[in-house]
């Protein structure tokens, strides 16, 4: 598995330091915020996607819209 080494020093290394948890490691912390990082530019990507599909799918759309206007509090309707 590929590794890498990222040097932080200076007055970032200082910030990590004061804003990290005391029980947890400077490179814990980073690894744990760029992971963060990577698991949200992921669901933002899924986001737009899913948001283009809505858009290209009038089927999808439809039910979609049918599901919004559910009346989820009411009793549950059985369709034969």
């Amino acid at each position: 598995m590929p590794a890498t080494t990222v040097k932080v020093e200076g007055d970032l290394l200082k910030a990590i330091e004061q804003i990290k948890p005391r029980d947890q490691t400077v490179t814990a912390f980073v690894r744990e915020v760029l992971e963060r990082e990577v698991r949200r530019a992921k669901l933002r990507d899924a986001a737009i996607r899913y948001t283009e599909f809505i858009r290209d799918a009038d089927d999808e759309r439809d039910w979609m819209s049918e599901w919004e206007s559910a009346d989820l509090a009411g009793p549950v309707r059985k369709t034969p």
